[in-house]
């Protein structure tokens, strides 16, 4: 963060508060998440201990994803993880991008409000417990960082739009003097050392010589990038390896044409020294060189890591907008784009499902266009199943000259969604400056391609069933419920968050003779989570609204509603309270077919639920009798007729649950009906994972 006054006062009061902390836990890497604006995002501000590339998959993480940061902001609590196995088991996600022995702590920083994460890390030969001080240690400064950031943010500081880099204090080391450098050439073999961001920081001349290059060519270098044949995963993975897990680290690589050469890490908090000897037997001869091409240069282990990463995030999504949220917040970030545009094929055109980073207006002319489109490369590249990159826009415009003026990007990469030969759309990745893509960047993009579509693909099927589901539902309930003089009615019906959000919770309100005299009020729940649930609603509903317009007593709609169910012999079981509400003479009778009590509350504020004999569900027993209960009606009483989502939760005793909606009705202020049931519903911790449908249905009379 900075502030206006001073660009850089709170940035180093933040960083240097940062450092501290891992001075003081002796954690060997940090980060620090802060919210984003919207509050759905964690952003990295500040890393330690890795070069920032490694945090490349981890810059932006959703606030819903299942990642250590992210559940201790969601739950504001401190997460430990104390070992690999640990991590396999709690956060497998995490654990396929850091496949090394290690302990990790994240703990909320919150003051006035929520802030972000702390993430510290430590290798795996620490204890794997932490104890009561360092716990103490931790939440302290995350108060202390709260701090900071709130008076950063009076001041009007602002964000820091990428993560920035701090050391925590230990600093480099200095090049050796010149007996200690003549002490190492002598011995055999070679050594060098690296800073913690991998670059070279002193070669010996042996090294240099079983490297092949002066050591000018070497120093402030990485070694993947000074020496290209150790641009090879495995030599990436080991240098990964040491700085993560500060433990030795050994590997061998083959120096062109066959030098084998084993080269030994030795990490700590200020860098790795390395030390490089000839292997003592030869390894396998190197293939000879092919003329006609380039030899492919290997993936960096990073790329793989981060490929598997976002892989595994993209098997969790579950609608469209899931998919594009995903790709924007962390496939654009992971490669560097600044634009994404996601299209579906529907009806030979191209429609834009979702994207980031460019204008309305261009996404209006953007939209639509067919698939044999000239315009833009997308449909070549859709019909083709080829990725197309461009570079620079002089690239663009030599094939599409409008391309380029319309969006203002100065580089594109164009992937193609295929399944099983099926085009299903295009993600485009665009950038606001030239942007070169290597070979090993286009393979990891055209392999992220496949893993967008299938995801993409399943999310559309999603949605699809979703809004079918959803529009199935909404048209058996009652799209409105019938005003009654003297009468106050609300109701609400909220869906399983599990399923296809459907189920056979019902409520109606049903308006009696053409006297506002009297009126019936009924509610009910069919087992299960499908069509076949609703189905059953709609005719359990429709048979209830019948027999009921003909004036029958509560018990003889319950009884012929029975007798037809089962003639109609379902699988599904069926719960039923059916209420009539008698104006002129002021009585209250009820009938049940094994629901859950009503709970009433007097004018005096006093609650409790109604004594209903139940009788067997409905369809069980074509001869079954339905005990009827009577009540006086009196001005200012309020009914609250629900089903057992709202009451029944695992290892709750169901008596109890209805004792303390009683107890929060008598509570809750009733000027509001609509405010009533979200109060209920609150209490009753019904919003974030329902395993059953809820329906609530409430009326009062004045």
């Amino acid at each position: 963060m900075t502030a206006t006054g001073d660009p850089d006062l709170d940035a180093d009061a933040l960083d240097a508060a940062f450092a501290e902390t891992m001075r003081r836990t002796g954690a060997s890497i940090g980060a620090l998440y802060l919210l984003a604006p919207d509050g759905r995002l964690l952003c990295l501000d500040v890393l330690s201990g890795v070069p920032v590339e490694f945090a490349s998959p981890w810059t932006r993480v959703p606030l819903a994803s299942p990642a250590p940061v992210a559940d201790a902001v969601r739950e504001d609590r401190l997460v430990w993880v104390g070992s690999q196995e640990e991590m396999v088991r709690c956060y497998p996600r995490t654990a396929v991008a850091l496949p090394y022995p290690l302990a990790l702590v994240a703990a909320p920083v919150t003051g006035a409000r929520r802030w972000g994460s702390l993430l510290l890390m430590w290798p795996a030969t620490r204890p794997p417990y932490m104890t009561q001080r360092e716990r103490g240690n931790i939440n302290s400064s995350c108060r202390r960082l709260a701090r900071l950031l709130e008076e950063a943010a009076e001041r009007g500081g602002s964000r820091r739009e990428r993560p920035r880099a701090v050391s925590a204090g230990t600093g480099r080391r200095a090049a050796p003097e010149p007996a200690v450098a003549d002490f190492v050439d002598r011995l055999p073999g070679g050594s060098c050392a690296l800073d913690l961001e991998g670059r070279i920081t002193y070669v010996s001349s042996g090294a240099c010589e079983l490297l092949g290059r002066e050591a000018g060519q070497l120093l402030g270098t990485l070694p993947w990038q000074s020496v290209r044949w150790l641009d090879d995963p495995a030599c990436e993975d080991g240098y990964r390896a040491a700085v993560i897990s500060r433990e030795p680290v050994s590997f061998s690589a083959c120096r062109p044409p066959n030098h084998w050469l084993d080269i030994h890490l030795y990490p700590d908090a200020s860098g790795i020294s390395a030390r490089i000897v000839p292997v003592g037997a030869p390894g396998p001869p190197a293939p000879a060189p092919r003329r006609t091409a380039p030899a492919a240069v290997p993936a960096r282990a990073g790329r793989l890591y981060q490929l598997t990463h976002l892989a595994a995030g993209l098997t969790e999504v579950v609608g469209v907008q899931d998919v594009v949220d995903l790709v924007a917040d962390q496939i654009m970030p992971a490669f560097g784009a600044q634009g994404l545009v996601l299209s579906t094929a529907e009806a030979g055109r191209l429609r834009i499902t979702g994207h980031r980073g460019y204008p309305a207006e261009t996404i209006r002319r953007l939209d639509g266009l067919p698939l044999d489109t000239t315009f833009t490369p997308a449909g070549q590249a859709l019909g083709s199943g080829i990725p197309a990159f461009f570079a620079n826009p002089e690239e663009m415009r030599r094939i599409y000259p409008e391309a380029p003026l319309v969006s203002g990007k100065k580089a594109w990469a164009f992937l193609p969604l295929i399944i099983s030969s099926r085009p299903v759309g295009v993600c485009i990745l665009s950038y606001d400056s030239p942007h070169e893509f290597p070979a090993e960047e286009r393979a990891v993009l055209t392999s992220l391609a496949g893993l967008i579509a299938q995801a993409f693909d399943r999310a559309r099927l999603y949605d699809i069933k979703h809004d079918l589901a959803h529009g199935l539902q909404q048209a058996l309930l009652p799209r409105g419920l019938p005003t009654l003089d003297g009468l106050r009615v609300a109701a609400r019906y909220l869906p399983a968050t599990r399923g296809m959000e459907i189920g056979g919770d019902f409520y109606d309100l049903i308006r009696l003779g053409d006297s506002a005299d009297a009126a019936a009020a009924v509610i009910g729940d069919v087992q299960g989570h499908n069509v076949a649930a609703a189905a059953l609603m709609g005719q359990v509903r429709t048979a209830v609204h019948a027999h009921a317009t003909l004036g029958t007593p509560p018990d003889r709609v319950l009884h012929r509603t029975n007798r037809l169910l089962a003639e109609l012999a379902p699988d599904l079981f069926t719960s039923c309270l059916y209420v009539h509400l008698d104006f002129a003479r002021e009585r209250v009778s009820l009938a049940s077919a094994g629901h859950p009590p009503p709970v009433l509350r007097l004018p005096d504020g006093g609650s409790r639920a109604v004594v209903v004999p139940p009788g067997p569900l409905l369809g069980v027993d074509p001869d079954a009798v339905f005990p009827l209960v009577e009540i006086p009606l009196t001005r200012g009483m309020l009914l609250a007729l629900y089903t057992d989502g709202l009451v029944e939760t695992p290892g709750t005793d169901l008596e109890d649950a209805i004792t303390r909606l009683a107890r929060h009705l008598a509570d809750a202020d009733d000027r509001d009906l609509d405010g009533l049931i979200d109060t209920l519903l609150g209490k009753a911790e019904t919003t974030a994972h329902r395993i059953d449908d809820i329906a609530l249905l409430v009326l009062q009379c004045e």
